[in-house]
């Protein structure tokens, strides 16, 4: 069936209420929802009906485009300052014996592990720590800068920038600069969690503030750069927050057109201080895509980051909105390999992404971290499918 009779389907349904049919109508007419319509799409809205919608957005802005890069992950050090309720990664100073702590030489060195791989991004992130400092990162930067120029560094997050800049004693903008200056080129959109302060406050409630986090974004995005946003769901929060979330970010975005990609991250229980809450289902998880896709009206991408909640999740994602599902990550984070997702050891080749997007028969492209084609493979030819492999074995079937 295609996109336009399932929306005609949509919007013929006498069993539909009036409510969704309207909701439906904007849809189609490039109309802009109502925080009570998103609310109202979370509490009523079938996950068919859903799927429709979100993916004739996608299809409008992207068709069956669907991108992924080359990337890798450093994480700095997994002991923190703070002590977030959700977090299986971090481990507190008390016992940083448990954890790891990078010096800069030894994240040189992981960068210089890719010195000839085609790999477009460096990832980083971790804890917070006194000594991961304004100097520090400055100077890691201008380093990596130094030894690999086409390198794109994004980098930490307003929760290490506030840290980071409240230590120096500067302000948001002064310290953007210096970061820009030093050669950061964009922001990861983690640490937004729920930005609502009833929730905030009970699963995150020592690490920067909601507004804190906006407005570091947005001196970024004043600076010309480009960011991600997260938003951390299926946990204590409810929809209506989930809404309120997401309104924050469409209006950030009105004023600086700044953010490149909505990423929502699903609550994982292991090992963690809210492990006796249960985990949302994957009918959920592709509602949440699907909502988010048709909330963010001017966000460009929505991504399913694919180590956290399964490959076959990711494929599903597609049929929901999503159209970016991160990159190759080459077992490099263990942010959610530690909070029990599926993949223990997050690596994919650029064979196996292309695959898993074109057996859902959308299109592979390849891009930097600014969304610029480095190469369409949709008809890439791999030299593991043609090599001939010998006879496999079957199953018998009675």
């Amino acid at each position: 069936m295609s996109v336009n009779k399932s929306i005609n389907t949509i919007l013929n349904d006498p069993k539909l209420s009036s409510a969704l049919k309207q909701v439906a109508a904007k849809v189609v007419d490039n109309e802009r929802i109502t925080s009570g319509e998103g609310v109202l799409l979370y509490q009523e809205a079938s996950l068919g009906y859903l799927g429709a919608l979100a993916n004739l957005i996608r299809e409008r802005k992207h068709g069956d485009n669907t991108y992924f890069n080359k990337n890798f992950h450093i994480e700095p050090t997994n002991v923190c300052v703070y002590d977030c309720k959700f977090c299986s990664y971090s481990r507190l100073i008390k016992k940083r014996s448990d954890g790891w702590e990078y010096t800069m030489d030894e994240m040189l060195d992981i960068v210089k592990e890719y010195d000839g791989q085609p790999v477009t991004e460096v990832h980083i992130v971790g804890g917070v720590l006194p000594q991961y400092d304004l100097a520090f990162y400055t100077g890691l930067f201008q380093k990596i800068r130094e030894h690999r120029p086409e390198l794109h560094i994004k980098a930490l997050t307003p929760v290490e920038y506030h840290y980071i800049f409240k230590k120096a004693k500067i302000g948001y903008e002064e310290g953007m600069k210096l970061m820009k200056q030093a050669g950061l080129q964009s922001m990861p959109g983690g640490g937004a969690e729920i930005f609502h302060p009833e929730i905030r406050e009970q699963i995150a409630k020592d690490k920067c503030t909601a507004e804190q986090w906006l407005q570091i974004h947005e001196e970024w995005h004043n600076l010309g750069m480009h960011s991600n946003a997260t938003m951390l769901y299926g946990h204590i929060e409810k929809y209506e927050h989930r809404v309120h979330h997401m309104e924050e970010l469409r209006q950030l975005q009105e004023r600086t057109g700044g953010f490149q990609t909505f990423i929502p991250l699903k609550f994982r229980n292991k090992d963690n201080q809210m492990s006796n809450v249960p985990e949302v289902n994957v009918l959920e998880d592709l509602k949440n895509y699907a909502v988010g896709r048709i909330y963010l009206d001017n966000f460009d991408h929505v991504k399913a980051y694919w180590p956290m909640i399964s490959r076959e999740v990711a494929q599903l994602s597609l049929a929901y909105g999503v159209d970016d599902i991160d990159g190759t990550i080459d077992d490099t984070t263990k942010i959610y390999s530690m909070a029990g997702s599926e993949e223990q050891n997050p690596s994919m080749s650029t064979r196996e992404l292309v695959n898993l997007i074109r057996n859902v028969g959308r299109r592979p492209i390849e891009r930097d971290t600014l969304y610029n084609v480095v190469s369409d493979l949709s008809e890439a030819v791999f030299e593991e499918d043609v090599n001939y492999k010998g006879y496999v074995s079957l199953p018998v079937v009675n």
